[in-house]
């Protein structure tokens, strides 16, 4: 009995040190460049929106802030590379707060396009 309690502590420490690592960019997502405006000089064809986010009620808090703002960054690049986009326009920036005022989850939405 106490070797599964030990077990079942394990699984949950893991768990949440893992919730509180930046979400991992793929190699495709590198090649996503995330912008303020759509760069003019190129031809862009619009792929769709997508959307990144860090971060959850339990691991929000034990997050660094830099983390959430960087997995939620990632998470969007690797969504449009799933699309065949390699350029997003971050339109909205949501995030919410905790009762100590520290982030609990960063949430990106942008509209991503593939550019020549």
């Amino acid at each position: 009995m106490k070797r599964i309690a030990l077990i079942t502590c394990a699984c949950g420490i893991t768990a949440l040190l893992a919730g509180c690592m930046a979400t991992s960019i793929t190699p495709q997502g590198q090649s996503v460049v995330i912008v303020q405006s759509l760069p003019s000089q190129y031809q862009c064809t619009y792929k769709g929106e997508v959307a990144g986010s860090q971060g959850n009620w339990l691991t929000g808090g034990w997050t660094p802030n830099r983390n959430l703002a960087l997995g939620a960054r990632n998470e969007l690049r690797n969504e449009a590379a799933k699309i065949g986009a390699n350029v997003v326009v971050i339109s909205e920036t949501l995030s919410s707060n905790d009762a100590d005022n520290s982030l609990e989850n960063v949430t990106h939405i942008g509209r991503a396009y593939y550019c020549r």
